[in-house]
């Protein structure tokens, strides 16, 4: 088994969080919101390092505006945990005990009339009776409103998400040494979720391998479908370790490919190299998914390329911002994002490449480094 650093980064400090909420707060203010409301999901967790149950339906929820300090109401039971939160120390707490209306108690922390930016992860029920409790409130989703509130990544999160890539690669360099024909695509998946944890991720999110006609499904979840000599087989992998994202995707061979095979997994393979060579500073998202999209359609393939070319990487698998046509935001240092083409022809097979990269003074640098090329499996 290969081995990877077992370098830990940092963790975040409370100085840490207090940075990231100012600079939410100097956004907000010049978007003209009245402020940003944050629940139970990433940009809480991003924001001020809180991660309450997930099960809980009862109301949480930061906010933060340019007019108060920020703060966190949490339902009474729960404040002992959230104190205990490492960007709390930024915070002020306010509770609510059942039986009582927590909408009455967030309505002090929010101005009446106000438009505020609010977590997509938001349920339903919430906005709603924040909605009943002001009525001439009004709410945009952050992702909206605010879409690069998370995009730049500091050098602790470059070290975690350079890691979360590493592991990813000694997955892929490992999973490749094993047999394929005549396993399930199941077998192939468990093995790579084995292989992510074994190599330090604490949490993996998606093993999708797709073998023959099920490679031409870009999402396709491992089944029971036995892998054949001559499939071509998309692994599409990732998760979190220490707290940030990795995936990556690299299309295999079993035995000796078709002329076909190759020819396609070629056109994607420098359709993603035009991609990664089009990353700068300066340059529009929606360039990136223009370069690689070009070198596909002037091979023929045009209508098979089904997807943008990337997405943004962070405390999530997918985030802003996003490489596709009409995406004009201009890519900055520090970002990282997918850049990830493929070929789907239906019923037949699919190639898809994959690697996560990051934003430089003056060019790209891969948080992927395992070959791209076209390898070769049993």
């Amino acid at each position: 088994m290969n081995a990877i650093s077992a370098a830990v980064p940092a963790p975040f400090s409370s100085y840490d969080y207090a940075r990231r909420v100012e600079r939410v707060v100097s956004s907000a203010t010049e978007e003209g919101l009245a402020g940003v409301i944050v629940m139970p999901g990433p940009d809480l967790i991003w924001l001020i390092g809180y991660h309450p149950p997930a099960s809980t339906e009862r109301l949480t929820m930061l906010v933060l505006s340019a007019d108060e300090p920020p703060t966190l109401l949490v339902p009474v039971l729960e404040r002992p945990d959230a104190e205990e939160a490492e960007g709390a120390d930024n915070l002020s707490l306010l509770d609510w005990r059942d039986g009582t209306d927590p909408y009455e108690v967030a309505r002090a922390l929010l101005r009446s009339d106000g438009t505020f930016g609010i977590s997509d992860s938001a349920w339903a029920m919430h906005l709603l009776g924040l909605q009943a409790a002001l009525p001439g409130s009004r709410y945009r989703s952050l992702t909206e409103c605010l879409p690069m509130m998370r995009a730049v990544k500091d050098d602790n999160e470059l070290m975690r998400l350079e890691a979360a890539g590493a592991a990813a690669d000694a997955a892929y360099d490992e999973i490749v040494q094993r047999r394929f024909e005549g396993r399930r695509e199941t077998d192939v998946a468990t093995d790579l979720a084995n292989l992510l944890r074994d190599f330090g991720h604490e949490q993996v999110d998606f093993t999708i391998v797709g073998s023959g006609p099920n490679g031409a499904n870009p999402h396709h979840q491992a089944g029971d479908r036995v892998i054949k000599k001559g499939d071509a087989v998309v692994l599409d992998f990732g998760g979190l370790r220490f707290g940030y994202g990795s995936d990556t995707t690299r299309t295999v061979c079993v035995g000796e490919p078709s002329p076909e095979i190759r020819e396609v997994h070629e056109v994607v393979r420098l359709a993603q190299q035009a991609g990664l060579d089009a990353v700068r500073p300066g340059v529009g998202c929606q360039d990136i998914d223009r370069a690689a999209r070009r070198v596909i359609a002037d091979a023929g393939y045009g209508e098979q390329f089904i997807h943008r070319t990337g997405h943004g990487i962070g405390v999530t698998t997918h985030e802003p911002p996003y490489l596709v046509e009409g995406e004009e935001q201009k890519l900055l240092p520090g970002m990282c994002f997918s850049v990830e083409p493929g070929i789907y022809l239906a019923g037949r097979f699919g190639v898809r490449i994959e690697d996560i990269v990051t934003v430089t003074a003056n060019r790209s640098r891969r948080l992927n480094n395992t070959e791209p090329g076209l390898q070769l499996v049993e």
